[in-house]
């Protein structure tokens, strides 16, 4: 043992022993176990004080100064460590390993675990219905790597994203609450400022040294079965996140079983901003309601929930997955198996958690009793599903299996009400271990022995006085007056004389006095072995008991998705190979769902001919709520959830963009308009032909000619290069001229009707474009007082009748309009000549037409119009005047 410092001897030895152990972990709080309180001393009391609202005090003395000390009971930690981790903080756990009867100077003390904001296991600390995420990233040869680990359940995944904006994508997908990162990298700019960061040593994303590690956990010789190999930046990512796990949990991790890849092109890709502008889980505000978790997650289990939250942040593309859910959510539906299912589902605890638990050693008793409540119920479960007829649910009912022999053993360990923790004992059930009863059995009948030997000495003594006692400083003894002691046997031992008293002991006695005094700790100490050995028992079955529980989160999720599909009325998608969106009468589902009075539904069709939608209409009309409700209806197809809908038909699509909103980035110094661009930028980047684009007001944070320039070459270019799904908002009237250009562009609007001064939103998505924008009509419903109001209609009538003049100058040009090459003058302007429907429409006697030879008129003036604009499209020198 090395000899102590100078330093260290100007403290107590227990003191000492803190600060040898408070070195080993300078960055975090230390919580030392003394009696019935965790303390803590110097800074870490100091912050803690703080960070709990507890009070700060000193305990005497130490090296000259007083110790700053604060402390929390034992059997309120939890709610403690709760506060702290919400925090971000991390603490270890140091607790008495020694036996103070025995311990010569300070007990001797050893942290145990490391409580830190991604590596919470227990259920006091977790949020039910959320993921308890731990990730780590670093950069390898040019490619970032990305690992992920909800130690709760034992999911763990890898991946690589293809840039820093993936990187900042899937962060924004995982919400990790703590997040490892090599200290050797320049922090990306989605990560700068992110809660629960934590540097590691490089060292540590080794990515030989983390094959090894994982190669041992996962018990294989190499990573080829998890199809990982040809990522090496991600395994470097994951050994780094599996060494800091053992750090902190001190334990094997036998639940942690396997490794997942998730490969981009699997998932329908949508940027941090496009996740945020659609609410998923978070609405703008930061909260959760509103959101589209808030209107699906119905689910009666926090496995289930959770499942249901991951499928959300994660749209598939496999159509055969997809399918298969549709289909199960479907025969639930026919079948009439929803409530039947959701029934026994509803008495199932979080067993994903309670195995997690289980293979760390740190389960509770009631996590027991809840294991075996949630296993009773799979016979039920069974049977439900036995007539069940989509593949899904077959297959999940072969995963979910029954466990008899675990239950059985449960049932026969665990005693009905246990009690919160093991530490008084109370949980073994009677008959599981005969030595227990046994110790159990002299303490519990301790007194009815002592009565027994009471009457059975007197009778064989005749001594009327005799009687058996307890004392605290000599234990049992047997009590005779002095008149009496000449009748005491020779067997009798003298254990104390007092004033009218003689006290003795009888080998038999002092036999049964060492069981008694001892039985009650080795009945303790032999209910803590069992326990333990139970809970190694039960890890002997984890994998087929995990395999249980993703099929019952599964069941769950389904379930939940059909009761929402009957209650809601939403319809069962169709997933098309063929390219194209068609929503028939669709409908926002937040938005339904927070109305008091019905919706008003809208359709889309987008396909190979009809690309891009230039919508235009007053504010609060219901731009904004058809388009994302466009992109959340897909969104909800390729989870495999019924969508809000009469019929949706929907093509692939691999990306989902959004550029909904107007937000500053102040700490990263960009402004609103920066903000704007940086998303638009992203888009026009990164969008393809299976692309769904939403975009939303694009150059309104600059000047008019600015902003319109930039939102016509953005719209033209996603409409002719990269042809993605384009729903395009704007309250530029000059865009309405797009589809006169391109062929696959068109015009709708929202309608709305004035009554007087005040505006009527009819929310009704109508093809063309919107007659006027009915700013002033919103202005006024916005409460804007009326002298502005008046004031605003008198400008408004200035700047109409100015340009009414400017474009009655003959020299005027429009905005699109090539500008003058030099000094040549103007020719004059000859008259438009009319166009080919114009000529049509003036040869119409409608009078002499029959019904049929209208329609057939009408048809001919469209066709008249279509080659018009495909000439357009082609270079043609058609003039837009002579429309």
């Amino acid at each position: 043992m090395a000899q102590s410092s100078p330093q260290e001897k100007r403290h107590t030895p227990m003191m000492r022993q803190f600060l040898r152990i408070k070195a080993e972990y300078p960055d975090i709080l230390l919580f030392y176990r003394m009696g019935d309180f965790y303390e803590l001393f110097y800074e870490d009391a100091q912050r803690a004080a703080q960070l709990l609202d507890i009070t700060l005090t000193t305990r005497g003395e130490s090296g000259g100064a007083p110790i700053p000390m604060a402390g929390v009971p034992v059997h309120a930690v939890e709610g403690y460590l709760a506060r702290l981790v919400r925090r971000g903080e991390s603490v270890a756990i140091c607790e008495q390993i020694g036996d103070p009867n025995t311990s010569k100077g300070p007990v001797e003390r050893q942290v145990v675990r490391i409580v830190t904001p991604g590596t919470l296991t227990d259920e006091a600390l977790l949020d039910e219905r959320q993921s308890n995420i731990l990730a780590a990233v670093t950069r390898l040869e040019g490619r970032w790597g990305l690992a992920s680990l909800e130690l709760s359940s034992g999911r763990f995944s890898v991946t690589e994203p293809a840039d820093e904006q993936g990187l900042t994508a899937d962060l924004e997908r995982l919400h990790p609450a703590e997040l490892l990162l090599d200290e050797s990298l320049e922090p990306p700019a989605g990560i700068v400022g992110r809660a629960g960061l934590a540097r590691r040593p490089p060292w540590h994303f080794d990515p030989e040294t983390a094959e090894g590690l994982l190669t041992d956990q996962f018990g294989t010789r190499d990573l080829t079965g998890f199809g990982c190999q040809e990522h090496p930046a991600g395994i470097a990512a994951a050994g780094a996140l599996l060494q800091y796990v053992q750090e902190t949990q001190r334990s094997a991790l036998p639940h942690i079983r396997g490794l997942q890849v998730e490969h981009g092109d699997q998932a329908i890709v949508i940027d941090a901003a496009s996740r945020r502008n659609l609410e998923l889980e978070r609405n703008l505000g930061g909260g959760t309601e509103h959101t589209l978790a808030w209107v699906l997650d119905s689910t009666v289990s926090a496995m289930g929930s959770r499942l249901l939250r991951r499928w959300l942040n994660r749209p598939l593309r496999d159509r055969a997955t997809l399918s298969g859910r549709h289909q199960a959510v479907a025969a639930l539906l026919d079948d009439r198996l929803v409530d039947e299912v959701r029934a026994p589902l509803k008495g199932i605890a979080d067993m994903e958690r309670i195995l997690a638990r289980v293979a760390l050693g740190s389960a509770r008793p009631r996590d027991l009793t809840g294991l075996r409540e949630s296993l009773g119920r799979l016979p039920a479960i069974q049977g439900v599903l036995a007539p069940a007829s989509a593949p899904r649910l077959q297959a999940l009912a072969g995963q979910i299996g029954e466990h008899p022999q675990t239950l059985t053993l449960l049932r026969r360990a665990v005693v009905e009400q246990p009690p919160v923790v093991i530490r008084d004992g109370g949980v073994i059930a009677d008959g599981y271990d005969e030595a227990l009863d046994e110790l159990r059995g002299l303490s519990e009948n301790a007194d009815n022995y002592l009565v027994d030997l009471e009457v059975r000495e007197r009778e064989r003594t005749g001594i009327s006085t005799l009687k058996v006692g307890y004392n605290r400083v000599h234990g049992y003894y047997i009590e005779v007056t002095r008149a009496q002691a000449e009748l005491v046997p020779d067997e009798y031992i003298r254990r104390q004389t007092l004033k009218s008293v003689e006290r003795y002991i009888l080998p038999e006695l002092k036999a049964f006095e060492d069981k008694v005094l001892s039985a009650r700790e080795k009945a303790l100490a032999r209910e803590k072995a069992l326990y333990e050995a139970l809970l190694q028992q039960l890890a002997e079955d984890l994998a087929p008991l995990q395999d249980t529980a993703s099929a019952l989160a599964e069941l769950d999720t389904l379930a939940a998705f059909a009761e929402r599909a009957r209650t809601l009325d939403y319809c069962q998608p169709e997933l098309q190979t063929g390219p194209g969106l068609r929503i028939e009468a669709g409908r926002h589902p937040v938005v339904e769902h927070s109305l008091d009075g019905p919706f008003v539904p809208n359709d889309l069709a987008l396909d190979e001919r009809r690309r891009m939608l230039i919508i235009t209409g007053p504010n609060m009309g219901g731009k904004s709520t058809y388009m994302r409700q466009v992109a959340l209806i897909t969104l909800m197809a390729h989870i495999g959830s019924f969508v809000p809908a009469r019929q949706a038909r929907l093509g692939p699509v691999d990306r989902i963009f959004t550029r909904i909103g107007a937000s500053d980035d102040l700490a990263g110094g960009r402004s609103t308009f920066m903000v704007e661009m940086t998303e638009t930028a992203n888009i026009l980047h990164n969008a393809t032909g299976q692309s769904l684009v939403l975009m939303d007001e694009i150059g309104r944070g600059t000047s008019t000619f600015d902003g319109l320039a930039l939102a016509w070459a953005a719209a033209e270019r996603l409409a002719r290069e990269q042809r993605a799904y384009t729903l395009f908002a704007t309250h530029y009237f000059e865009m309405t001229a797009l589809p006169g250009q391109c062929s696959t562009a068109c015009n709708v609007h929202l309608d709305a009707v004035e009554h007087g001064e005040r505006i009527v939103f009819l929310h009704a998505v109508k093809d063309g474009p919107a007659s006027q924008s009915y700013g002033l009509q919103v202005a006024a419903l916005a409460g804007v007082p009326e002298p502005v109001l008046e004031a605003a209609r008198e400008k408004l009538r200035a700047l109409e009748e100015e340009s009414s003049r400017q474009r009655e100058e003959p020299d005027q040009l429009s905005l699109f309009d090539e500008p003058a090459g030099n000094s040549t003058p103007t020719p004059e302007p000859e008259p438009p000549s009319p166009s080919p429907v114009e000529t049509a429409l003036a040869e119409l006697d409608p009078d002499g037409m029959t019904p049929r030879e209208a329609l057939e008129s009408l048809y001919q003036m469209k066709q008249i119009l279509t080659d018009d604009q495909v000439k357009t499209a082609q270079g043609g020198a058609v003039s837009t005047g002579n429309r």
